[in-house]
């Protein structure tokens, strides 16, 4: 019981609680975010949409 009391009645004991659940609250939004990102379709990059697929980076050949 005195565990608790210190927990919830203490500096230290009121910023682990803050502590902790602000970082489970970070997990939840960064498990949420990935799988989100992660079912998204993959997006062309613009810095390759110019090329013919050389590896010169030379422009194409017609």
């Amino acid at each position: 019981m005195k565990l608790l009391s210190d927990l919830f009645s203490t500096d230290y004991g009121l910023m682990s609680i803050i502590g902790i659940g602000f970082m489970l609250c970070m997990a939840a939004f960064f498990v949420r975010m990935f799988l989100v990102k992660m079912n998204e379709p993959p997006t062309p990059n613009p810095a390759t949409a110019g090329r013919a697929g050389n590896a010169k980076g030379l422009p194409p050949s017609r």
